[in-house]
């Protein structure tokens, strides 16, 4: 809703602009203004993240070989938030082990798309699928039952912790019908995983099976062969170097 007391439109939401001596008219900075803060409000982003930025993100000070690399990566979400949607693939895909910054970075994309006018919601991996499990019960509630259409039509969601769930024919399913019908939208996601893939390197979180013998899960282990060749399909992989915990880092620091 526009500003009643907004001395730019006076309450109308629009203002005359000229441009290229051609006059017209524009969204005044107050809806605009309206607008950014809906979306803020709507992205679902935790608390603990509130504040990520990639101003405020923290680079090793003892190893240098690590702080570069980390600060390589810094820079292609840097550019990939700037440019957005004017690059080669509409997503991005963090991979990495835990504690290497990969969700403060993910989250640092999605508030500087939000900063630029875009809108997003955030969604815990494990948590989106028990909600759209949930929302199968006639006596859930209405934020488990839009779970789903949210996340289908999110004009950019991001997933963290992707793959961190037992897998089994309905989760698979699931998230090959999310991310295929994304993909063939263009919609975005930003992901981030502890998991590997082969085809990036780097080794997996250990899982244990059945018999006790434990072997490192991959990606396509956990979501299925068809979803991960999507989500590569569509996203800016990005593997993670391997550095001390991030969250020690930044204790540390503070």
């Amino acid at each position: 809703m526009p500003n009643s007391d907004c001395p730019q439109c006076h309450g109308s939401g629009w203002i005359i602009a000229e441009r290229s001596g051609i006059t017209g008219a524009k969204r005044c900075e107050c809806i605009l203004a309206d607008q950014q803060q809906e979306n803020w409000d709507n992205a679902g982003i935790p608390p603990l993240y509130e504040n990520a930025s990639l101003d405020n993100f923290v680079l090793p000070t003892d190893n240098q070989v690590a702080a570069r690399n980390l600060q390589t990566v810094m820079l292609i979400v840097r550019g990939y938030a700037k440019e957005f949607p004017a690059v080669e693939k509409p997503g991005l895909l963090l991979i990495g082990e835990p504690g290497t910054g990969k969700t403060h970075l993910a989250v640092a994309a999605l508030r500087t798309l939000i900063g630029r006018g875009f809108s997003g919601v955030f969604y815990d991996y494990q948590h989106l699928l028990q909600s759209i499990r949930s929302s199968y019960d006639p006596t859930s509630g209405s934020t488990d039952r839009e779970a789903y259409a949210t996340a289908l039509d999110a004009e950019l969601l991001l997933l963290d912790d992707l793959g961190a769930h037992r897998i089994t024919d309905w989760v698979e399913d699931t998230v090959t019908s999310l991310i295929t019908y994304r993909c063939n939208n263009r919609k975005p996601i930003i992901a981030t995983t502890n998991l590997s893939d082969p085809d990036i390197g780097g080794a997996g979180r250990a899982a244990a099976t059945g018999s006790g013998r434990e072997y490192g899960r991959t990606l396509a282990d956990q979501i299925g062969m068809r979803a991960r060749s999507r989500l590569f399909e569509m996203c800016r992989v990005i593997r993670m170097p391997q550095v001390e915990d991030y969250r020690f880092r930044k204790a540390r620091i503070s």
